[in-house]
């Protein structure tokens, strides 16, 4: 049997999209995601919503076009972008910033909670901003980590970074996950896995897998 799927079309272009996530405890699949622009003259984080458009009859679902709630300039490239909890969101841009917006679902719109500039740069390039390629969040910690082979730890509610590992890898790091809540893995150009302790207070890795 063929699913149903519904195209959208939008004035942008889409870099990335992530589904809300839903409360544990719930039945329900997510309805509401993010999406972030790339390339585009002026860039966006927006949130839309599939809803509940209930059955044309008990055989045939009504699927209709994803409605937006909201949505907010964005500065550069949306890189990456993950759900924090569910109001916050955090996104990775391609000027070197990491930002955590808040939607505000009473009216829904979208404010700029946080933000990181240059959190990624290259060294002795006077401070320009290094592409923020990937992040990954396990609330309220976050971790970036970009073009600059720089590691970033943040949290929440904490202006300042929290640990930076600066020379954590010598070419471009293109994503990380956490794989338990002190653990990290980043995957760099080269093909590398690395996992880091971020317990430990060295800036070299555990372990380097060569895939």
């Amino acid at each position: 049997m063929m699913e149903n799927l519904v195209a959208k079309y939008v004035s942008q272009k889409i870099s990335r999209t992530r589904w809300r996530p839903v409360p544990a405890s719930s039945l329900q699949q997510p309805d509401v995601f993010a999406a972030g622009s790339w390339d585009n003259e002026e860039n966006q984080l927006s949130l839309w919503s599939t809803g509940d458009f209930g059955t044309i009859s008990m055989e045939e679902d009504y699927l209709a076009d994803p409605k937006l709630l909201c949505e907010i300039k964005h500065k550069g490239d949306v890189m990456d972008l993950q759900f924090l909890d569910q109001e916050r969101i955090v996104t990775a841009s391609s000027t070197g910033g990491v930002t955590i917006f808040r939607h505000h679902q009473g009216n829904q719109t979208l404010s700029e909670k946080q933000k990181w500039e240059n959190a990624h740069h290259h060294v002795g390039s006077d401070g320009i901003g290094a592409p923020c390629t990937s992040i990954v969040c396990s609330n309220p910690e976050i971790v970036s980590v970009g073009e600059d082979g720089r590691i970033n730890l943040f949290r929440a509610d904490s202006k300042e970074i929290v640990r930076t590992i600066d020379d954590a890898d010598s070419s471009t790091i293109h994503a990380v996950i956490f794989l338990r809540t002190t653990e990290i893995l980043t995957v760099n150009s080269i093909g590398q896995l690395k996992m880091w302790d971020l317990r430990q207070q060295g800036n070299d890795p555990t372990h380097i897998f060569s895939v």
